[in-house]
């Protein structure tokens, strides 16, 4: 298998339901590989590699919700969903709230498994694009200057270059000199574009920063 292609992490406690499980997955087109436990999953596990990860709730030592959580506190969170023979009303409520895919009984339609994977794949590929897009934002961001941060941050507030200038205690002619700079080092074009990627890139608290009319 190629190192991006996706993995179906299956990881249970029960031999039997591995074999089952794996076998159903594979006969459909997914690569797949089994953990007898979660402990034994999170040891072993590539956090670069896509994918998703269908997860028992109950079983020995660390149970499903407990690798739910390491899951979210990871660089590199992979969707999870849950399959159990004996789930709770309690249970299935924490899964989804802490971002669950589903919660399926073992003994589910296959065609439910199959679509919750399908689903849990596609929400993978998305985050890894958002997180890959932050990444990148972050690091054009840490290309500029403290200076330079400290003139954006007036910026996005639709100061104008005087009132930069008094407010930083430096010359006017200097901070259209770190405005250049700014803008050639994130790529952008306009006060609009600026404000929008210091936004998304979540660079400032999001109610001191506006978007100035006409700019």
């Amino acid at each position: 298998m190629s190192v991006t292609e996706p993995i179906v992490q299956i990881v249970d406690d029960d031999p039997s339901f591995l074999a089952a499980a794996s076998r159903l997955l594979r006969a459909s087109g997914f690569a797949v590989k089994t953990f007898s436990s979660a402990s034994n999953f999170l040891a072993h596990r590539d956090t670069d590699s896509p994918g998703c990860v269908v997860a028992d709730l109950q079983m020995p030592g660390m149970n499903g919700l407990d690798l739910q959580s390491a899951l979210t506190r990871s660089r590199n969170p992979l969707p999870i969903l849950f399959l159990t023979g004996h789930g709770d009303i309690p249970s299935s409520v924490r899964a989804m709230r802490g971002g669950a895919v589903d919660f399926l009984e073992k003994r589910a339609p296959k065609e439910k498994l199959l679509d919750a994977v399908r689903r849990a794949l596609a929400r993978d590929a998305r985050e890894r694009e958002d997180r890959a897009r932050q990444r990148e934002l972050r690091a054009r961001f840490d290309a500029l200057s403290q200076r330079e941060l400290e003139v954006l941050s007036h910026v996005v507030q639709g100061r104008l270059n005087k009132q930069i200038a008094s407010d930083l205690g430096i010359h006017e002619r200097t901070v259209k000199l770190h405005r250049t700079a700014i803008t050639t080092k994130l790529g952008v074009s306009s006060v609009a574009e600026l404000t929008r990627l210091t936004l998304e890139a979540g660079i400032f608290e999001a109610s001191a920063t506006t978007c100035p009319k006409g700019q």
